[in-house]
């Protein structure tokens, strides 16, 4: 029977071999688990071997997990990850809790992050959301807006913009995975050109990280390879 021991082994293979062919340091690829649905004894399981980055899609679980996971006397020690969408009625949560934000696409979202966000805590690392694929049930900012959107959020202090991230359509080939994560590399060194410092691509799950990977990923996203399926 599989364990969640063998399933992170697993995934750092995954990663491991992915950035050999690449010619990439395996070091330069961050596993971020995506907890959504799952339990705190799930995660506390992944925190035993050394997981430490844990991504929620959702506010209330966010909220939920972190307070029962960081609470005294033994706080675990998590980075929190949002890769959710995030309304504006709910960004005070997001501030005081999470260590990123994945998915910002609206400058409003940014200012009320920023204006919520503890200066105890230091500033909020966050990527820009595009939809590399223009898919119109999918959020993200176009491309044509994303250099409008970047110089925002570089002037907000208490926010610091590390990169990009996408959740593109999904496909089985190899080769056409490759093709939205090329983009988005593509959209962030054009920022970097324009005097952005990024230096997250935020792209890759269970079924394309190898894809992503290939294609400049810093940190993959994954879920189903780590817990298993989720419960319906």
């Amino acid at each position: 029977m599989s364990t969640p021991d063998d399933a992170l082994e697993r995934v750092h293979a995954r990663i491991t071999a992915a950035c050999d062919r690449a010619g990439r340091d395996p070091a330069s690829v961050r596993l971020l688990a995506v907890s959504k649905t799952r339990d705190t004894d799930a995660i506390r399981g992944l925190l035993k071997q050394g997981q430490r980055a844990f991504g929620e899609n959702y506010v209330q679980e966010l909220v939920d997990k972190h307070d029962a996971l960081e609470a005294p006397p033994e706080p675990a020690g998590i980075e929190w990850h949002f890769i959710g969408p995030l309304q504006s009625n709910k960004t005070r949560a997001v501030a005081e809790r999470a260590a990123w934000v994945h998915t910002l696409e609206r400058e409003k979202i940014a200012r009320r992050l920023h204006d919520q966000r503890p200066d105890a805590h230091g500033p909020l690392e966050v990527c820009i959301q595009v939809n590399v694929s223009a898919e119109p049930q999918k959020a993200g900012v176009t491309p044509e807006a994303l250099p409008a959107l970047a110089d925002a959020i570089t002037a907000l202090p208490r926010l610091r913009l590390r990169g990009l991230m996408t959740l593109p359509a999904a496909q089985t080939d190899p080769e056409s995975q490759r093709v939205p994560f090329a983009r988005l590399r593509e959209l962030r060194d054009d920022l970097c050109r324009r005097g952005h410092e990024l230096d997250t691509l935020s792209m890759g799950m269970s079924g394309d990280l190898e894809a992503a990977i290939l294609e400049g990923a810093t940190l993959v996203r994954i879920g189903t390879d780590l817990f298993g399926p989720r419960p319906a």
